[in-house]
Formats: structure tokens, sequence, C-alpha cells
């Protein structure tokens, strides 16, 4: 199985998350397994069209999705790259540090040692902002390829032009 993380915004417009939800599918039918968050917004759309899915929640009941036992995961607090990534660790709540340790998983799945392939997100101002951004720079540390639809689709289309040939 690939795996790819699928996160982005609470604050995603929603022709993004239908078109995120769109990609989730066409990506599921290339036998990739989303990696995402289970917030609001852009989570929820790959979420929602995703078959194979791993969604990593920062406590039991967030967003009102439960562990399961399949999709729904709660991972051991990694205070280690919360500290290394983020960058005001010491500023963070209980609630923040929780957020920000569930998206080393996301990107480094649940031994961390199995890394996405890709990223896919939005950001409001395209850059690696907010939690989205912990992700990021996660994903940028292990050179990951990263691909923000605020700043358009081409590259991802590229590059996944180019995995098809190449895979």
């Amino acid at each position: 199985m690939k795996y790819y993380a699928g996160i982005g915004s609470r604050e995603t417009p929603l022709n993004v998350c239908y078109a995120m939800q769109k990609i989730a599918e066409k990506l599921s039918n290339q036998s990739y397994c989303l990696r995402s968050g289970g917030a609001p917004g852009a989570d929820t759309a790959f979420e929602c069209g995703a078959q194979h899915k791993e969604i990593f929640l920062p406590w039991n009941g967030f967003n009102n999705k439960w562990v399961d036992g399949k999709q729904y995961i709660v991972p051991p607090l990694n205070k280690k790259y919360v500290k290394q990534f983020h960058p005001s660790p010491s500023k963070l709540k209980e609630g923040g540090i929780l957020l920000m340790s569930r998206n080393t998983y996301q990107v480094l799945g649940q031994n961390l040692n199995d890394p996405v392939s890709f990223l896919l997100c939005w950001t409001k101002d395209g850059s690696a902002t907010g939690g989205t951004g912990q992700a990021i720079r996660i994903a940028n540390h292990f050179n990951i390829p990263v691909f923000n639809i605020k700043n358009g689709y081409e590259d991802f289309a590229n590059f996944m032009t180019m995995s098809m040939l190449c895979g």
C-alpha cells in the first residue's frame, strides 16, 4: 500500500474541498491510503473521498470521531517532534501539543518509520502555517514532496504523472 497525507486548513474553501474529495477518490483507485487528522475542512474532504484511510486523532472523540481499531487511531504523544519542528513549542497548551503530535503520525505513520509518498494540502497563505505547517516542516525534513493546492494543481499533477510513468 502507498500512503499520502491529505490535510489542510479548517478554512479550506468549499470548491477546494470538493476537489480534495475527488482527488482522494482517484488516489484510492490507485491503491493509495490516506493519512489525515480528522479536522473539519480539508481533512474531512480527503476523508470523505478516500476508501483506504488512517485518521490520526489528537484525542478520542475529536470532531466526534472515535477510535475504532481500524481507521481511527489516537497515537501516543510524541513531544520530541513537536519540540523539534514547531517554531514555538513552549507556547503550546496541552491541546495544541496533542494536535501537533498527531501531525507527526500523518507524515511518518503509526510507528514513525513508514513515511508518506507525498503531502497534499491547502493553507490560507500557501505556505507552512498552522497545524498543517507542522506537517509540512516534518515532510520537508524527511525530503517528502509537498504540494499546497493554494499554489495551484500543476506541480501535483506533474508529480502524479511522473509517478505513474516511473512507478
